[in-house]
């Protein structure tokens, strides 16, 4: 074991650093988990929102203007924390910001939709912003050839952090019903253990984890890192097949990032779920999910990389139907199990596919590119499915279907991918 850490560790590297960058990964996954997936999002269509027409739109339009802003800001706050050498010291104001406006989710009570929609807001973009700047620490303390598995590492330790503050909010919220409590009693105590252990599990990462950038401040005043954005974008336009993948992860994350966003609203308005068969279901989906990432790594590079992706599509797809159709809540657990392993599978797989079709001088401005698809996904996804919602008066399962679209349009365009020619010429480039 030990020669097989060294093996992957850059120089000058402890092994506790690689570690405690991975349990960054555990402690900010309960956060999505409970907050956008699990529970808020279902208490918030239900008791803050009152149900109405629109509530599902609110919730998915908060979301939007929270990727959104990370979208907008993302590439100057990466730029000035390389250039100053504090990618640390802005990861810990985002990892206070988000514990702290996590925390203040509990304050929010039925009929505080704008108390609600400010905390949420706040607290995604602290979580988004965060998960770049974490990100940026990678390149640093690996090998080149090794990076694949410590991000790896990060990857299994988040869904087992997700996990576990799932399961600690849900032996609370069965407790809470087992006592007759209403939501809006046990779910403000669901955001603060997700902000406590956010906050506990996060310290290994600002004891033990080194600042290696060092401020470049000749280069300060020539960043424009908008203009390096637009720059890296026209880059991609030359490696075609990596510019087509990138669009293609657009539609395809967007139908993803509606399931991921709206699993819980689904479950509770279109089956009637309660809160604690809610959480159960989630947790059922991170576990197939964390197998599912696992197995399809393996079967990636046996059945190669296209075709693995256009199989979990075509699960996304399976799952779609099979949640339109699902009127018991037997087909709906099979439904969420397949959303699961698809949902782990796709998202390592994409990830993968943009590294081997990226020179390799130029991974971490296309990795650039990779995040701003996911964010754009991330608001493409889940608002059109709260517009749907709100078109269709309050009809979950017309919305779900929509979404199937993005899956059709994702696994066309990947068809229109050849793997062989972008490995070229990224080579080339090379």
């Amino acid at each position: 074991m030990a020669h097989n850490n060294e093996s992957v560790r850059a120089s000058g590297v402890a092994r506790r650093e690689i570690w405690a960058w991975a349990m960054y990964d555990f402690a900010n996954s309960g956060y999505t988990t409970v907050v956008i997936t699990a529970i808020f999002s279902a208490y918030f269509v239900k008791s803050v929102a009152g149900n109405l027409t629109w509530a599902t739109l609110a919730w998915t339009l908060g979301l939007a203007v929270s990727y959104l802003l990370v979208l907008v800001t993302a590439p100057v706050i990466g730029a000035y924390a390389d250039l100053h050498g504090k990618k640390k010291l802005f990861l810990g104001v985002t990892t206070i910001g988000c514990v702290v406006s996590t925390a203040m989710l509990a304050t929010v009570g039925p009929g505080d939709l704008w108390l609600a929609l400010v905390f949420l807001v706040a607290s995604n973009f602290f979580f988004g912003t965060g998960e770049d700047l974490v990100a940026a620490f990678l390149p640093e303390l690996g090998k080149r050839a090794a990076l694949g598995r410590i991000s790896a590492w990060g990857w299994s330790l988040g869904y087992l952090g997700g996990l576990l503050s799932l399961g600690l909010c849900l032996a609370y919220v069965a407790a809470a019903q087992a006592k007759g409590e209403a939501a809006s009693s046990f779910v403000p105590v669901t955001m603060l253990i997700t902000a406590a252990l956010f906050a506990i599990a996060a310290l290994p990462t600002f004891v033990f984890l080194r600042e290696r950038a060092e401020p470049n401040h000749t280069k300060v005043l020539q960043i424009n890192s908008f203009g390096r954005l637009v720059e890296t974008w026209r880059s991609a336009r030359r490696f075609q097949d990596l510019g087509r993948f990138l669009v293609c992860i657009v539609f395809y994350q967007a139908g993803v990032q509606a399931v991921v966003a709206l699993a819980a609203v689904y479950a509770e308005q279109a089956m009637g779920f309660s809160t604690s068969q809610t959480i159960t279901l989630i947790l059922l989906v991170n576990i197939a999910a964390a197998m599912g990432a696992f197995a399809f790594g393996h079967v990636q590079d046996w059945l190669g990389h296209r075709p693995t992706i256009a199989a979990t599509i075509v699960g996304w797809m399976i799952t779609i139907v099979l949640s339109w159709l699902a009127t018991s809540a037997e087909l709906f657990w099979v439904a969420a199990t397949l959303a699961g392993i698809c949902l782990g599978s796709s998202q390592s797989g994409g990830r993968a596919l943009v590294g081997l079709l990226s020179p390799k001088d130029r991974v971490g401005e296309f990795f650039g590119l990779w995040g701003m698809a996911m964010k754009l996904a991330a608001i493409l996804g889940p608002v059109t499915y709260g517009g749907v919602v709100w078109l269709a008066a309050d009809d979950h399962r017309t919305a779900i279907l929509t979404t199937g679209v993005f899956f059709v349009v994702g696994l066309a365009l990947l068809f229109t991918i050849d793997i062989d020619r972008g490995r070229k010429a990224a080579g080339a480039s090379d």
